[in-house]
């Protein structure tokens, strides 16, 4: 008896409630991405015609878009299959940022408000950067503003080569991110730079504080690398993860999710460069996971290089690469595991800006307590507090499981 939760970073379904309040109303990133590649907008050299996800469809993603939109997008037509439970969560917790969504998922909804950046030019108070240059030694700071990571890479990324100074820039969430090339500044170096910046950010009450490496020589050939580490606080509740532990359970973490959680009840963590390895390290840990164990993986690549790159086809091949190795993760599952499949926000690629989107998310679940719909769930932390439930785990005070 083992649980399974997947979270495919940013792939919203629409339909959430308070959408309107982050000016995110009609935002969909799944049924966007299907209309066009219904239409024809989608196709280039890697893939064409019709999004085909029909795995996901087994699990009940049509129905779970149904269910949040009133529609199906094209292509998501077929039904699920007898033994999968489907349905869709809204978001309790204020904002729209990984952490958030993360912790709701794992039975902590943020009730507070993060802090955020503004976005006038420069963007950080003034003595955040004198501190942070003196503490760092820095001859000084490029970017200071809000920016798209990869573009702000290639426009500033000689520069910071030529300078020493690191690239420093923000977004919608609650972040300051520090970019700088691995062999000119080094990695170690990054690292400790982002530690200095994580204490002088927490008066701001910053989410997050993320080491952006990159490598290439110029503009057209930089490119960010796997070493990304996040510095978050940790939740301000025991998660189902601590939960876990605390009660000496196995824990497997893979790709990002030992950083959202600031390394806190993430036992073991497997990391991988991009979906593909992400998904080998995945199949690897269930393969070693004991039995009561929890398994927590991200998918990060449907966010950081196509939902905010605003790449649509790039996006839509994505969700079929991962549809693909769905059944060698089936196959492997015993017959009293639990799956979860579901995400953190949007991050709809068709919508303007480059930040998340509000949006419903999926929960699609293979070997649950019951079949068919589980409905509309009003938090993300209905996952954690069924998973719970399956492990004979204390739940917690957030969420109510699915049967």
């Amino acid at each position: 008896m083992r649980a399974l939760i997947l979270v495919l970073d940013s792939v919203g379904i629409g339909g959430a409630p308070d959408a309107a309040d982050y000016g995110d109303a009609g935002a969909d990133t799944v049924g966007h991405i299907a209309e066009a590649c219904a239409t024809g907008r989608a196709n280039n050299d890697r893939r064409e015609g019709p999004l085909r996800l029909p795995y996901l469809v087994a699990l009940g993603l049509g129905e779970a878009c149904e269910l949040a939109t009133g529609r199906r997008p094209p292509g998501l037509d077929g039904r699920a299959s007898a033994g999968a439970a489907f349905g869709c969560a809204s978001e309790r917790s204020r904002g729209k940022d990984t952490p958030s969504g993360h912790w709701e998922i794992a039975g902590v909804p943020v009730a507070f408000e993060w802090g955020y950046f503004p976005k006038s030019i420069p963007t950080f108070p003034p003595e955040l950067i004198r501190q942070l240059c003196t503490t760092a030694e820095l001859p000084g700071i490029l970017g200071d503003r809000h920016a798209s990571g990869t573009e702000i890479i290639a426009e500033l990324g000689e520069t910071h080569m030529r300078t020493g100074q690191p690239i420093c820039y923000t977004s919608a969430d609650s972040v300051f991110q520090i970019a700088a090339h691995e062999e000119t500044f080094g990695l170690d170096r990054l690292y400790r730079l982002c530690e200095a910046a994580r204490l002088l950010v927490d008066p701001f009450n910053i989410g997050r504080v993320i080491a952006r490496p990159f490598v290439g020589d110029t503009a057209a050939t930089f490119r960010r690398t796997a070493r990304r580490r996040d510095y978050a606080v940790p939740p301000p509740e025991t998660t189902i993860l601590d939960a876990a532990t605390a009660d000496g359970r196995p824990v497997l973490s893979i790709g990002k999710i030992d950083d959202i959680f600031a390394h806190r009840g993430t036992g073991r963590n497997l990391k991988g460069d991009h979906n593909d390895a992400l998904f080998t390290r995945t199949l690897e840990a269930l393969d070693i996971l004991g039995d009561g164990g929890l398994l927590f993986a991200n998918f990060v690549d449907f966010d950081t290089l196509y939902g905010h790159r605003r790449d649509v086809a790039g996006y839509a091949h994505a969700l079929e690469a991962f549809d693909a190795r769905l059944p060698e993760l089936l196959g492997r599952l015993c017959s009293d595991d639990l799956l979860v499949l579901t995400a953190d926000h949007g991050c709809d690629p068709t919508w303007s800006g480059s930040d998340h989107t509000r949006e419903c998310v999926p929960i699609l679940i293979a070997n649950g307590a019951s079949a068919g719909p589980i409905g509309r769930r009003a938090s993300f932390a209905d996952v954690g507090a069924t998973v719970a439930r399956h492990l004979q785990l204390d739940p917690g005070p957030n969420g109510s499981p699915f049967w």
